[in-house]
């Protein structure tokens, strides 16, 4: 997807993927660095009009056509990174519980046509529902994890499930990896945004 993204938006692209209260599940910054740091050190995120159109509405827009003020110049600093033309994508479906995708896409040439915008929000919708290449979590992986969410240690879940607790270990490590999850709470935490458990 990452390729298919980089054909449309050659200049670069950030995408934040199931934000919650604050931070995304997931995200992935193909901007130029100089750019991120110059956005960072001078806290454009708060001013940034295209982040307050993505927070305000759902579908595709050019940052052309974004009504919004722009006090701190941000569109037409970014063209001095070679960010010249900008695309908007916010994505939000009825069952997500507040929970919202979007991305950034940026050319350095030529305007993004209605065509561009319609692939880019196609894409930023798939990758919101989830990767669909990940291995699934097993019914045994679900069960141990909703049981270690809910607070059961170890030694609980095992003998609610008739199993050693060395079994219970493995189930949990294993949904661990296929969450690419590092602690046992981010899995949980991970599995409870994709509607896992």
């Amino acid at each position: 997807m990452k390729e298919r993204i980089d054909r449309i938006a050659d200049a670069g692209f950030y995408l934040a993927l199931r934000v919650g209260f604050s931070f995304p599940e997931e995200e992935l910054n193909a901007l130029p660095s100089n750019w991120v740091e110059f956005y960072t050190a001078n806290g454009l995120v708060v001013h940034d009009p295209a982040l307050k159109w993505v927070y305000g509405n759902t579908g595709a827009t050019r940052t052309c056509d974004i009504a919004l003020p722009d006090p701190q110049q941000i569109l037409g600093r970014a063209r001095v990174f070679g960010l010249q033309h900008g695309a908007v994508v916010s994505v939000v479906t009825p069952s997500d519980r507040g929970r919202r995708s979007y991305g950034l896409f940026y050319r350095s040439r030529e305007a993004f046509s209605d065509a561009d915008l319609t692939s880019l929000q196609d894409m930023v919708r798939t990758l919101h529902a989830g990767n669909v290449s990940e291995p699934g979590l097993t019914a045994a992986e679900v069960e141990a994890l909703q049981m270690q969410a809910s607070g059961l240690r170890l030694k609980q879940i095992a003998g609610d499930l008739g199993i050693s607790e060395s079994a219970v270990k493995a189930r949990l490590n294993n949904a661990k990896r296929k969450l690419g999850a590092r602690t046992l709470s981010q899995a949980a935490s991970i599995a409870a945004g994709r509607r896992i458990i």
